[in-house]
């Protein structure tokens, strides 16, 4: 049996839709179960709530959306508790990032929990998720400009669903103990971003960029954390300086095939 966090997410679908073995998804909401899927009711902030979703699971996906450790520290004391065998940890290429960005250091502090908890594990880091994009459309189809601050940096997105197909196949043994970064391999700026998908949506592509610190100000006057705000500028400043543009060849070592690029995923909207 294998408990999938974020199981309603990009990744975490993509995952149940490759595993070829019993899985359980545990979510906070009944309601969104998906079909042919065992569902456990549960919250990762809610350590009470975890040991029935935990009951019988011998490997674990733990994809942990808050900004903090704690989720993660409770699963991995429910996977001790239940004698789970193998985690696989959605982390970030900010881990191998120096200076590290702070949330590099969040997802580091993580997985360190994982490494520590004595029980064999897996770390996947992804780069920027193509689907960060899908915020775009609605601007774009209202004629407003995308408002960024990664100046004209280059850097790969990866497919959430390559992420997943790679996830479940780590899940099926042999590659305990290693850390993978998986990206994709066509770098590509904001701009050339924009213009992919405004061609799909048949619209002009308008592009504004802002300083990181104008990007903080307004998430901040949205009511965003300040803590998660200044994580987010921080990233935006490594971006800008072209410290998230590196490619590697993982994702088609592991899967045998090129990783989708940018335009493949647009192409499937």
């Amino acid at each position: 049996m294998i408990l999938v966090t974020g199981a309603t997410g990009h990744v975490g679908g993509a995952l149940l839709r490759h595993l070829s073995v019993p899985a359980r998804m545990l979510t906070r909401d009944a309601a969104r179960a998906l079909p042919g899927v065992e569902v456990a009711v549960g919250d990762l902030a809610d350590p009470a709530s975890l040991a029935p979703a935990f009951a019988g699971v011998e490997k674990l996906f733990l994809m942990d959306p808050v900004f903090s450790p704690d989720g993660t520290r409770n699963a991995v004391h429910a996977a001790k508790e239940a004698g789970v065998k193998h985690i696989v940890l959605l982390s970030s290429i900010g881990v191998t990032l120096d200076p590290l960005p702070l949330l590099g250091a969040e997802h580091a502090e993580r997985e360190a929990i994982v490494r520590d908890s004595g029980i064999a594990w897996t770390l996947l880091r992804p780069s920027h998720f193509a689907t960060n994009t899908a915020r775009w459309i609605g601007e774009l189809e209202a004629g407003r400009p995308v408002v960024h601050a990664d100046g004209d940096a280059r850097y790969p997105t990866i497919d959430p669903a390559d992420i997943g197909e790679v996830a479940a196949l780590v899940l099926g043994g042999g590659h305990e103990g290693r850390a993978y970064v998986l990206t994709g391999e066509e770098p590509l700026s904001v701009a050339e971003q924009a213009a992919v998908l405004a061609a799909r949506l048949g619209v002009e592509a308008r592009v504004t960029g802002v300083a990181p610190e104008q990007a903080e100000r307004g998430m901040l006057a949205s009511g965003m954390p300040p803590k998660l705000a200044a994580a987010i500028r921080d990233l935006h400043e490594a971006t800008r300086a072209g410290r998230t543009g590196v490619v590697t060849p993982t994702v088609r070592e592991l899967l045998g095939r090129a990783p989708r690029g940018y335009a493949d995923w647009v192409g499937a909207l």
